[in-house]
């Protein structure tokens, strides 16, 4: 009598134990998705209303004022990675603390401003919450990686395919970043996910250069229309 029940007690916590671990796989892997997924689209509508009511929609000339400092937490740009496919477009928000990085992708705040002299560098998750980077692997060299803060187009070029490394090897960000094959100073971007694609022991990186910019009132660029 004593056996069945500890066979049957034992079983319980067993199956108890199991379903707690598939809801918390389908939580990783749908609802935080659901969440991401909606946040994005929330950043980005936000993005283009501010955008559609500023001097540019309105016909006025670009500011030559300095730049506004990125607010941490906010959103301040849209990326595009034709490579992802031709709806793939996520927010950019300054930072990459976790609650920003369950909104879309990370700038890294140390580095230099969309499009400036120096290393743009971009922070994203590989899965859960959207999976933004999912695809990450499959970057090459020649790619388009597309960005608009809502005055410019700002198309960057792949000049590596995705190279692993250490998460303390912070010198992938430098502002000419070390082992990029870059040999001055230039406009350049990294992006940087987690590595294996369900873990976080290395990280992948991928380096691109500025190609070409133009005003967002002369319409998309040809990377994004080709």
């Amino acid at each position: 009598m004593t056996t069945r029940w500890i066979v049957r007690t034992a079983s319980e916590i067993c199956l108890t134990a199991g379903t707690l671990i598939v809801l918390f796989v389908v939580y990783l892997l749908y609802w935080t998705g659901v969440r991401a997924d909606s946040a994005m689209g929330s950043e980005i509508g936000r993005l283009q209303d501010q955008w559609s009511t500023g001097p540019v929609a309105a016909g006025a000339p670009t500011p030559t004022a300095p730049p506004r400092r990125y607010e941490p937490g906010r959103s301040f740009a849209v990326m595009y990675i034709p490579r992802f496919g031709p709806d793939w477009a996520k927010p950019v928000l300054e930072g990459t603390g976790t609650g920003v990085l369950q909104r879309g992708l990370g700038h890294y705040d140390r580095t230099a401003r969309l499009g400036a002299t120096g290393n743009f560098a971009v922070a994203g998750h590989r899965r859960t919450y959207g999976d933004p980077f999912k695809d990450f692997p499959r970057l090459r060299p020649g790619d388009a990686v597309v960005l608009t803060d809502g005055t410019t187009w700002f198309t960057y070029r792949i000049d590596n395919q995705p190279y692993t490394t250490l998460p303390t090897d912070i010198g992938v960000i430098d502002p000419v970043p070390r082992k990029s094959g870059f040999t001055g100073p230039g406009r350049y971007l990294t992006l940087t996910t987690c590595e294996p694609e369900w873990g976080h022991s290395h990280r992948l990186i991928a380096w691109a250069h500025l190609d070409s910019t133009q005003p967002v009132t002369q319409g998309r660029p040809s990377a994004l229309t080709g």
